[in-house]
C-alpha cells in the first residue's frame, strides 16, 4: 500500500516510521527545503516514549535527553515547595517507559536520521487534496499530483488540510502567550535549580527544565494576555519578561534577567472536531487536535496517534483504508479531546489567585503527590488501552 504524510515535524515523521513498520510504502513531504524544527524543550511521558522504543530510536534519542528523577510545585513568590511528583527509575519502573526532557531539535534530528532519504520530498508544497472511492491525490504548487491509497495530513496547527477537509476555521487565541528561551548551564549554576520545576502565580506559571544532557535550561514564562502573535522567532522587548513577573521569587528574575535572547509568542488551539477523517484521507497530531502546552502532552498525543494509525494499518489492503481510519479515530479521538480539555483545565488551575481557592488547590495536589506518587501525564495522561500499542 502507498501512503503520503504531508508535514515533516514530530508527527509526520513518526507517522512515516510507523507506516514504514507497517509495511507500507510512505512518501514524506515538506514544503521546507530541509528539516527543521522550531520551538526548544519538550517533555516526552512514558506513553510516548513507549512508542519510540518499539520504532527502535529510543535509545538514540535517550542519548540527547535529562532523565529527570521528579517534578517539583511550587509557589510564585517564595519558591516554597506544594509538592513533589517521582520521576525517573520510579516512572520506567511502574509504566514500563522514561520519562524524558529534550531539546525538540534533537528528538527531531534523530526521527530524520531514521526515515530513507529516497522517501522524503523537500521543498514541496501541497495545495489540495483529493479523493475517489480507490485513490487519494495530492496536488503541489508546481502542479503535480502525486496519488496514493492514504494521505495522513500531519500540516500542523494552520492545517490547510483541515480546511480542505472540513471547511474553514480559525486556531484560536488561548488568552495566553508565553516568553521562551535557552540558557547555558554556566549562567545559572548558583541558583541550585531542580531538574523540573513549575512555579505556579496569579494568571502565571513559570517552568523551567534542563534539556540537552544538562547542558542547557529551557525556560517558559505563560502570562495571560488579550492578544499575541502566534510565532515562533517574535523577540520580546528588552526587559519586558522582568516587567511581566515583577515581584516573582528572586530565583524566578535571575533566570530571566540573565536570559541573553528571549522570544515572545501567542499561545493558539484549535477546537475539537467530532471526526478526524474523510474516505483516504486523515490529520494527526496538531492539525487534529491543538491544545496548549499545559499538561505536556501535544507531541506526546501526535506521537502515539502516529503508532495507533500504523496498528490500523498493518496488513491492510487498499481497499480497507477507509475503515481502517475509521478505527484509527474511534481509538484516538476521546483521549486526545479528554487531554485538550485537560490542558486548558491545568491552565486555569495554575493561574489562580492567590487566596482560598490556591491553597485548596495546593492543598489537594499535596495529597495526591502523597497517595498516588506519580503526577498523571507521567503516565501517559488519560491513556487508555486504546491508545497502547500492542508490543511486537
Amino acid at each position: 500500500m502507498r501512503a503520503i504524510v504531508v508535514g515533516a515535524g514530530i508527527g509526520g515523521l513518526v507517522a512515516t516510521l510507523s507506516l514504514r513498520r507497517a509495511g507500507h510504502e510512505v512518501t514524506l513531504v515538506e514544503q521546507m527545503p530541509r528539516f527543521t524544527e522550531g520551538g526548544a524543550g519538550i517533555q516526552l511521558a512514558p506513553n510516548a516514549t513507549r512508542v519510540l522504543r518499539r520504532l527502535g530510536v529510543l535509545d538514540a534519542v535517550s542519548a540527547w535527553a535529562v532523565h529527570p528523577s521528579q517534578v517539583c510545585f511550587r509557589t510564585w513568590s517564595d519558591g516554597a515547595d506544594i509538592c513533589r511528583y517521582l520521576l525517573g527509575r520510579a516512572v520506567e519502573d511502574e509504566f514500563g517507559a522514561p520519562y524524558l526532557l529534550l531539546h525538540r531539535a534533537d528528538l527531531h534530528e534523530v526521527l530524520a536520521a531514521v526515515v530513507p532519504t529516497e522517501a522524503v520530498r523537500l521543498n514541496t508544497t501541497i495545495v489540495g487534496i483529493d479523493q475517489d472511492d480507490k485513490t487519494a491525490w495530492v496536488t503541489t504548487a508546481s502542479g503535480e499530483r502525486l496519488s496514493a491509497d492514504l494521505v495522513v495530513a500531519a500540516d500542523g496547527i494552520r492545517s490547510a488540510a483541515r480546511q480542505w477537509l472540513f471547511g474553514a476555521d480559525e486556531a484560536l487565541f488561548s488568552k495566553t502567550a508565553a516568553y521562551r528561551t535557552l540558557l547555558p548551564a554556566g549562567k545559572v549554576a548558583d541558583l541550585d535549580l531542580p531538574e523540573l520545576a513549575v512555579w505556579m502565580g496569579p494568571s502565571r506559571h513559570f517552568v523551567h527544565y534542563w534539556v540537552r544532557c544538562g547542558e542547557l535550561l529551557n525556560v517558559v514564562a505563560v502570562f495571560t494576555a488579550e492578544a499575541a502573535r502566534e510565532s515562533w522567532t517574535a523577540r520580546a522587548e528588552p526587559g519586558e519578561q522582568l516587567r511581566e513577573f515583577e515581584g516573582w521569587d528572586s530565583r524566578v528574575l535571575s533566570i530571566l534577567e540573565r536570559a541573553g535572547q528571549v522570544f515572545r509568542y501567542g499561545i493558539y488551539t484549535r477546537a475539537p472536531l467530532a471526526r478526524w477523517n474523510v474516505g483516504r484521507v486523515t490529520l494527526l497530531g496538531d492539525s487534529a487536535h491543538a491544545m496548549v502546552p499545559f499538561l505536556a502532552q501535544g507531541a506526546a498525543q501526535a506521537i502515539v496517534d502516529a503508532a495507533v494509525l500504523g496498528d490500523v494499518l498493518t496488513g491492510a489492503t487498499p481497499a480497507e483504508v477507509p475503515d481502517a481510519l475509521d478505527r484509527y479515530v474511534r481509538t484516538r479521538l476521546a483521549t486526545a479531546t479528554s487531554v485538550q480539555t485537560g490542558a486548558a483545565r491545568a491552565g486555569g488551575e495554575f493561574h489562580l489567585p492567590d487566596g482560598p481557592e490556591a491553597l485548596t488547590r495546593n492543598a489537594r495536589m499535596a495529597a495526591h503527590a502523597a497517595g498516588n506518587r506519580f503526577m498523571p501525564q507521567a503516565a501517559g495522561w488519560a491513556l487508555d488501552a486504546g491508545d497502547e500499542p500492542a508490543e511486537s
